[in-house]
């Protein structure tokens, strides 16, 4: 019996819940459909509509909620979904419905519904407690149960606020349900704030982005080039399936797709190289995530960062490059020893020239260096990426005219792209719309400084020592974004980190930049993070590997990833990792930075010079740690203790050979 494809595998394990596999004239529809919307974003870009941002939204969410109530199943088991993939009257009852409560802002006025902001008209209510339970609905559709009733327990606690106990530090005077409403509906903090305006203006462009370069061959070209890149060694396939996830990340935008399709390629090569199931299973994943921690695509929540700070995407960008670097060595790191631990064979790929695949295809990366080319000038992103969409169509256009295709199959394939850039959108449009009852919810009622408070207090009641109290502040954040994020998507869980958490870590006085990419980085780790780790469960539905062990393996690769982000929020010094400080404190930052990484990769993959016992083992985690906390004296302390790793590595090599040579 023949084992799953690609692209039910990507349905199946990514964060998204399966889509329907539309037919016929639906497909034809719903794809007509989402070309219109992609139509609509675009003319945002160059002719935004002159009554505002919000108006615009209006125009945005009524249109692309209807899609997911077409695209998305309510929930059916996998036996039903072929037999029942497209959509019942049903759904396209809540889809008309989606549609008029989503437009009724406009309908009537936009201007008189505004002036109608705080005292709303009962068809105001109603129109607005419909789109509410069609939100969360089409959230459960695309991402699961938990993320709407998170948003379920935030209403209810912000409608009976009133009657908790006086005494209860949570506890606020009540919000009525026509106030609720009025700011979920007509304010600009509930549905229509910054998340769904993040993923109206830019998440959705660059979707569109990735649809067009998978259209114009990059994502082959992205694969071809790892492989030509490394070719004969032991090392080349853990190589290439880094180098390859790194690319194939700028094409997809998920790590889980990301995975599966990096596995579906590069698994038979690190399966001959003599790669244990459970280790290929935690590099495939190790290597998808990393593409959504890099620029120059970085995560959906880099661009929510962005807004809130108020700063250039490209600001962000410039924050995540050392922190990438040191993800990617720690994974080169552990290749290696694995490679020599394993015993890694060399595979003879059959690859052209690196230089005979750049020049077939080189000009794939013309268009990611358009973007940050273009971020740099200070040009706004989504024209940035608008830019970029277009060569990466012509360069569709050459290839399809090469082929022998016309320029009527080329058009063709612009209009899917575009279509399939909407429809990759929705589960974060969804996750976004249904952020926006939370992130209302704790604006009016205050809640997030208070949670914010609670936790300073409760690191205050363990120590008095200012730096204790930052450390285990830092330490409970870490461990909350974790747990939340096996719950919820990655870009919610940002947004519930970053409103919560944000201001305990500010309280201490940390940056914004350093705890903006703190909780992003924790944020997309959650995907790796047990038991859930949803693309370490991708790699072993591919290697068929045991799948607690393959999450644990992902650990391993990505621990750099998990304690960068720590070190960058501990100490002034760290902030030098987000090119916050002096060339200079830079450069030595980021030296004991790859040197603590270094150290970490000691501990995990148990290699120095030659097998790495327990005591040197446990002196590189140790050396690691105080190396990362970037403080001058303990990073001194850090490197006495890694020479005196090396020092009894060498000693107890040398014995070692010693006895094998007596024998």
């Amino acid at each position: 019996m023949a084992g799953p494809t690609v692209d039910e595998l990507v349905a199946d394990y990514d964060e998204e819940r399966p889509a329907r596999r539309l037919t016929g004239r639906w497909e034809f529809g719903v794809g007509l459909a989402a070309f219109a919307v992609a139509l609509l974003v675009l003319k945002q870009v160059f002719f935004p509509f002159s009554k505002g941002g919000q108006y615009y939204l209006i125009f945005f969410l009524a249109l692309v909620l209807p899609l997911v109530f077409l695209v998305y199943r309510p929930g059916l088991s996998r036996s039903q979904r072929r037999e029942r993939d497209n959509p019942p009257v049903y759904d396209w009852v809540l889809a008309a419905l989606a549609l008029l409560v989503g437009l009724y802002p406009v309908l009537g006025g936009f201007d008189a519904f505004l002036d109608r902001q705080g005292s709303l008209s009962t068809m105001d209510i109603l129109c607005g407690a419909v789109l509410l339970v069609l939100i969360l609905e089409a959230c459960r559709r695309t991402t699961g149960l938990v993320l709407p009733l998170v948003c379920v327990a935030f209403l209810a606690y912000a409608y009976y606020g009133g009657f908790m106990p006086p005494e209860w530090t949570i506890a606020h005077a009540g919000i009525d349900f026509s106030q609720i409403i009025n700011a979920l509906y007509n304010d600009a903090s509930g549905f229509y704030g910054t998340p769904l305006d993040v993923a109206a203006t830019y998440i959705v462009l660059f979707t569109i982005y990735g649809a067009m370069l998978e259209a114009s061959g990059a994502g082959k070209f992205f694969v071809d080039i790892s492989f030509a890149t490394f070719r004969k060694s032991a090392t080349a396939p853990g190589r290439t399936t880094a180098l390859s996830g790194f690319l194939l990340g700028t094409v997809s935008g998920s790590g889980t797709a990301t995975t599966v399709s990096l596995g579906a390629v590069t698994w038979p090569i690190l399966q001959r190289a003599g790669y244990p199931k459970e280790q290929a299973g935690g590099l495939l994943a190790a290597s998808g995530i990393g593409a959504i921690l890099s620029p120059p695509t970085l995560g959906a929540a880099a661009f929510i960062i962005a807004e809130y700070l108020q700063v250039s995407y490209f600001a962000v960008l410039l924050w995540a490059l050392l922190p990438t670097v040191l993800y990617y060595l720690g994974i080169v790191l552990a290749v290696q020893a694995d490679a020599k631990r394993f015993g890694a064979r060399e595979i003879d790929i059959d690859t052209p020239s690196p230089w005979q695949v750049l020049k077939r295809g080189g000009y794939h990366f013309a268009s990611l260096a358009i973007i940050v080319v273009f971020l740099a000038l200070d040009i706004p992103p989504f024209a940035a990426v608008v830019y970029a969409t277009g060569l990466a169509a012509v360069f569709a256009l050459g290839s399809k005219l090469l082929a022998g295709g016309s320029i009527v199959d080329w058009l063709r394939e612009v209009a899917v792209a575009l279509s399939r850039g909407v429809r990759g959108a929705l589960p974060v449009v969804a996750v976004c719309a249904a952020a926006g009852v939370i992130t209302s919810t704790i604006t009016k009622t205050g809640l997030g400084q208070v949670l914010s408070s609670a936790l300073v207090d409760l690191a205050g009641a363990l120590s008095t020592d200012p730096t204790v109290v930052l450390l285990l502040t830092v330490l409970f954040s870490a461990v909350a974004v974790g747990v939340l994020g096996l719950a919820v998507p990655v870009t919610a869980s940002f947004i519930i980190a970053w409103v919560v958490l944000g201001p305990a870590m500010a309280t201490l006085g940390v940056d914004a930049p350093e705890r903006a990419m703190f909780l992003f980085y924790y944020a997309v780790l959650s995907e790796v993070t047990p038991p859930t780790a949803l693309a370490a469960v991708a790699a072993a539905a591919i290697t068929g590997g045991a799948v607690m062990r393959t999450m644990w393996q992902t650990w391993k690769y990505t621990l750099p990833a998990f304690l960068v982000p720590i070190a960058f929020v501990l100490t002034d010094n760290g902030a030098a990792l987000l090119l916050q400080r002096p060339f200079l404190d830079t450069v030595w930052v980021f030296a004991v930075s790859a040197l603590g990484v270094a150290a970490l990769s000691v501990t995990t993959g148990g290699w120095l010079l030659g097998p790495a016992r327990w005591p040197e083992r446990l002196l590189c985690a140790l050396a690691a740690l105080m190396l990362l906390y970037l403080q001058p004296v303990v990073v001194v302390i850090g490197l006495a203790v890694l020479a005196a790793a090396v020092v009894v590595h060498l000693v107890t090599r040398r014995r070692s050979k010693g006895v094998e040579i007596d024998a």
